[in-house]
């Protein structure tokens, strides 16, 4: 499995439609890029968060996978939305071992 976490600190302009938009962004990549086993966008709940308020979550079946969501044009199209909106960004990739 290979995971993908996004951090954010989002402006004071991303409000409910923002919010709103990013969930139909994301309920697109879960319908049409193959090999996503889960994605989410959610408000971050740690103390020590920062002010990286928020955080995409993704888990691919593989680095493949990953790859290709990084190029889909769902994805292209919300990062292009919430560019705008993101004032610090931090990016986690990686292989993760399967838990029992």
């Amino acid at each position: 499995m290979f995971l993908h976490v996004v951090m954010l600190q989002l402006s004071a302009a991303a409000d409910a439609q923002f919010h709103a938009r990013v969930q139909g962004y994301c309920d697109r990549i879960l319908a049409e890029c193959e090999g996503v086993a889960g994605y989410a966008f959610r408000p971050n709940q740690a103390s020590r968060a920062d002010g990286l308020t928020h955080a995409v979550v993704a888990a691919f079946a593989d680095g493949p996978a990953h790859d290709r969501y990084q190029v889909s044009p769902a994805h292209q199209e919300m990062k292009a939305y919430m560019a705008n909106f993101i004032e610090r960004l931090v990016v986690f990739d990686g292989d993760i071992p399967t838990f029992s």
